[in-house]
């Protein structure tokens, strides 16, 4: 059993996201490709004196006392039995509230990190479940970690609440840049004011569906992408400076540019 485990959690960005009016369940069901960037946060977990704590220390950013980690932690222990304590301290470099997945990508890395720290060995499909059952974006970074090819970017067809995560092939012409302006936009909020847009019939989703359509529009030379984010629209319509970041991506060369996720980190695809 290892004394500590560090590791890297990256981030992600939504090339083409469709949000679909809200389940009974009060979940979306979603289309589109997720792929990892370049752009990480640093985890170091450690064995702590105690009985099923979860600690958390993060020096660059005030975490609710309930977060993703301790939702991750209290799932492995129901799972595997464990009753030991745990301590995680994380280097932020991804920004909250980005729609870079931070927080989901930093949830993944601790459960694989705890799986190795405590030599439970839990079977693929186990942590997907554990992934699945702290949020909706972590299956798609569980699948990143899990699959990803050594020093290329993971990308993946995904669908459901996130839950379907088809792996799809990385380009290798492309070089994606990311801009934050420090707006911070809540996932809640996001979805609160694309759901007002969806009520009110003024969401054109991507013209395309299926794995099969969403892959030959990734293939397409980037200067002819139509992808959409879903999110876009409604976000931009309060954050005007948004739009103007993805104006100037476009303006400094960028091939394609949008809004990532829920907002508010802007990115240009660029050619290599």
């Amino acid at each position: 059993m290892a004394d500590s485990v560090a590791v890297l959690a990256p981030a992600k960005i939504n090339v083409g996201l469709s949000v679909f009016p809200k389940r009974a369940d009060g979940y979306h069901d979603i289309e589109g490709i997720f792929t990892t960037v370049s752009l990480y946060d640093t985890l170091s977990v450690s064995h702590e004196d105690g009985e099923g704590k979860c600690l958390v220390d993060c020096p660059s950013m005030e975490l609710p006392k309930d977060n993703t980690f301790t939702a991750a932690y209290k799932a492995f222990c129901v799972l595997t039995g464990i009753r030991s304590s745990v301590r995680v301290t994380v280097d932020k470099r991804i920004p909250s509230g980005g729609g870079l997945g931070g927080g989901s990508s930093d949830a993944a890395s601790f459960i694989q990190s705890i799986d190795r720290l405590f030599d439970t060995h839990l079977t693929a499909l186990q942590l997907y479940d554990l992934a699945l059952a702290v949020g909706s974006d972590v299956p798609f970074f569980m699948h990143a970690l899990l699959e990803a090819e050594s020093g290329k970017p993971y990308v993946a067809y995904v669908t459901g609440r996130g839950e379907n995560v088809e792996a799809l092939p990385p380009r290798v012409d492309m070089e994606v840049r990311l801009f934050s302006s420090g707006i911070s936009v809540s996932t809640k909020e996001a979805y609160a004011w694309l759901d007002a847009a969806m009520e009110g019939g003024r969401v054109v989703h991507n013209a395309f569906t299926g794995k099969d359509a969403w892959l030959a529009e990734w293939k397409k030379d980037v200067a002819d992408w139509s992808f959409v984010n879903d999110f876009t629209a409604p976000v931009v319509a309060r954050h005007e400076a948004i739009a103007d970041a993805i104006q100037n991506m476009k303006e400094a060369g960028a091939s394609f540019a949008d809004m990532s996720g829920s907002g508010a980190t802007v990115f240009g695809v660029f050619g290599v």
